[in-house]
């Protein structure tokens, strides 16, 4: 692989176009790999002989190796390239994804799954800064709510396809279905150039510079870095913590067949969609703090709205809201992100302050569960009301405005 900085050419009119389906693809691939796997879990632990906790530690060390590749693949891409390092993270994912279909013990397929997690964890942030520098200022909150999309509509298609094939070609073929990526990513890398801004920044600057001490380098770079870090953990708390458990809930204590709970599921993804879009358009009009400052406030209140509900149709319409206030933030964080940092650290800080989110939204399910043992589904999903308020001063003292701000 070579790693000299590409040269800048003319942008063509649809290279943006160009930009936001091959980000959007890379994220989709994130949602649909994760979905199957939950799907393929019960096959595999079969064939294999799986304890529970074998079957578990596959879903951890995917996102183990999430985290790290998504730390690893945001500072290559920020010295060598968006577009040549989502190609190789693709690459590495589909390649090891493969991989697991041959198989043939719990420590081969753990070793498979951890390392093409390492892949997928370039996905979110690489994308995400693609789609930023290719996107004028005036709609690059919209192009990167785009990009988010994609997770929601891999786990839709995940949820549509696995039903369908799994039983025709078993798991071992549904692992085949991930080599799929690797021919896109290598047709995505000859028809995309990189960013002309990427290319001047780089030609501008040293490229030795530390992206990770960019994150840290003064004060008020600090202040920002830690109030993003708050806003993701909190979106990713509620997110995991209500997603894992309601389900259970649903069906356990109010009685839902699993159609209803299905159903539910359905609806509350579908509003989950509709947020994320809606906060991208948002985020243009009205900036982008008040876009999250109004979500979060409309987290509050749903989020206590729906504790306080038994009722099948009431709950089933509250979902979609709640869906859509609680995940709909997600619409933001490429922007916001973007605009907070330089060309020369800004994958890596998409990627890293995306992902400590992430680890700290895995407690999300355990809190919860913890909580409702304690007192009841109802009261742990009240009291969850309570980071989305932290989530607002955090917003309010430590996020400033960067609407129609021009990337650095």
């Amino acid at each position: 692989m070579s790693c000299d900085i590409p040269v800048a050419h003319n942008t063509s009119p649809n290279y943006h176009w160009k930009a936001l389906i091959g980000s959007t693809l890379g994220y989709a691939m994130d949602g649909f790999d994760l979905l199957i796997l939950g799907f393929m879990l019960p096959a595999i632990s079969q064939s294999l002989h799986l304890s529970h906790s074998q079957a578990g530690a596959l879903v951890t060390w995917t996102l183990v190796g999430a985290v790290f590749g998504g730390i690893i693949f945001g500072a290559l891409s920020d010295r060598f390239g968006r577009v040549r390092m989502l190609t190789w993270s693709i690459v590495l994912f589909a390649v090891f994804t493969g991989l697991c279909a041959f198989a043939q013990s719990y420590q081969e397929l753990l070793i498979c799954r951890t390392i093409a997690g390492i892949g997928l964890g370039g996905e979110f942030g690489i994308g995400m800064a693609l789609a930023a520098e290719a996107w004028p200022a005036k709609q690059r909150a919209r192009a990167s709510s785009y990009v988010a999309l994609g997770w929601q509509v891999g786990v839709l298609a995940g949820a549509l396809l696995t039903p369908a094939l799994l039983p025709h070609i078993g798991w071992r073929g549904m692992f085949m279905v991930g080599v799929i990526p690797a021919f896109i990513a290598w047709g995505m890398r000859w028809k995309l150039h990189e960013p002309e801004l990427f290319v001047r920044r780089t030609q501008l600057n040293s490229p030795k510079t530390n992206a990770f001490r960019l994150l840290m380098k003064d004060r008020a770079t600090r202040r920002i870095s830690l109030g993003i870090v708050v806003l993701t953990s909190v979106q990713n708390f509620g997110y995991y913590g209500m997603m894992i458990w309601m389900p259970s809930y649903l069906s356990h204590h109010l009685g839902f067949t699993l159609t209803k709970s299905s159903l539910w599921m359905a609806v509350t993804i579908v509003g989950m969609m509709i947020g994320i879009g809606l906060f991208g358009q948002l985020a243009d009009r009205i900036g982008r703090k008040p876009s999250f400052l109004l979500f979060q406030t409309g987290a509050v209140v749903m989020v206590i709205t729906y504790s306080l509900l038994s009722d099948p149709t009431a709950m089933l319409i509250a979902g979609a809201f709640l869906g859509m206030f609680v995940n709909g933030m997600l619409g933001g964080y490429g922007a916001l992100i973007s605009e907070a940092f330089p060309t020369q650290a800004r994958a890596t800080a998409q990627n890293v302050l995306f992902n400590i989110g992430r680890a700290v939204g895995g407690f999300g399910p355990l809190v919860i569960g913890a909580l409702t043992s304690l007192y009841s589904f109802h009261t742990a999903l009240a009291l969850l009301a309570i980071i989305y308020v932290l989530d607002i001063l955090a917003t309010w003292f430590w996020i400033p405005e960067y609407r129609g701000h021009e990337l650095r």
